[in-house]
């Protein structure tokens, strides 16, 4: 989400700035007055290209974002699953773990139904998905009604995304059509608030919340399985992903959170 830490070097006028301060101190406290406080810093609206950083300043200290009240709902994740989940990584990334550590993406999803509840059963039913076992699953879940479900620890891969779920949390959003969640406002604002709430926790970048649809073009894309490798899925494409992040980055303005430099899409080849 940010990028390397800036040290700042010192000015060559920095000493003369030093003994002005120091002299301004000694008349200071000979008068029998104090030095006015200085003034507090002004907060300027976000402006300009969001992946430039600013100087160390107070006005743009980074506020915690709040964790949205979520429902935890875990579905079935045994030692078997989670065996599956090891044997798919090292096929399709070459990666022998079943842990997801530290995500550098998050994928936005619609569940192409109407409610929650079938959802949560196909997850937790692990039936084999494109012919592999585990099945497939999201970290979390969105119903209508803005509810957050947690359906999986942070700490697990879940196969929700071919190609990225070695790095990426899967949020499901309940509906059939981006634009369903698109003008539903509690849901939408619920996903914004998860979503940075997961940017800031994991400090992943703004580019890197993409769209199902926009998978096979994320840099962070990897498939080793020619069969999978240009396998995506039509929820959340580029143009309603825009509007998505659009209002992802006013919300992120509000808390200062860095957005990272702008997005740069690679060649699919597919």
């Amino acid at each position: 989400m940010s990028g390397p830490t800036r040290h700042d070097e010192h000015a060559p006028w920095a000493p003369i700035g030093l003994a002005l301060v120091a002299l301004a101190l000694v008349a200071a406290a000979c008068s029998g007055s104090a030095l006015a406080p200085p003034a507090s810093p002004q907060t300027s609206p976000t402006g300009g290209d969001a992946s430039q950083t600013s100087l160390p300043s107070p006005a743009f200290t980074e506020l915690a974002v709040p964790r949205p009240r979520t429902v935890s709902m875990l579905i079935p994740f045994p030692d078997a699953r989670k065996q599956e989940m090891l044997v798919y990584a090292e096929e399709h990334y070459g990666l022998h773990t079943y842990q997801l550590v530290q995500p550098q993406a998050i994928v936005e999803h619609f569940t192409a139904s109407a409610e929650f509840a079938p959802v949560f059963n196909t997850f937790a039913a692990n039936q084999p998905d494109l012919g592999e076992l585990p099945g497939t699953c999201a970290h979390f879940v969105i119903d209508t009604d803005g509810t957050i479900y947690q359906l999986v620890p942070l700490d697990l891969m879940c196969r929700h995304t071919v190609g990225l779920n070695y790095t990426a949390i899967g949020i499901e959003m309940v509906g059939e059509s981006d634009q369903d969640v698109l003008d539903n406002v509690g849901q939408l604002s619920a996903a914004l608030d998860l979503t940075l709430w997961l940017m800031q926790r994991f400090d992943i970048q703004l580019r890197n919340v993409i769209g199902h649809n926009e998978s096979l073009t994320s840099l962070l894309h990897m498939e080793r399985v020619p069969s999978f490798r240009c396998q995506t899925h039509q929820d959340w494409n580029q143009a309603d992903m825009e509007i998505f992040r659009r209002d992802l980055a006013g919300l992120a303005a509000k808390f200062r959170v860095p957005l990272g430099p702008p997005a740069s899409p690679a060649a699919s080849g597919c």
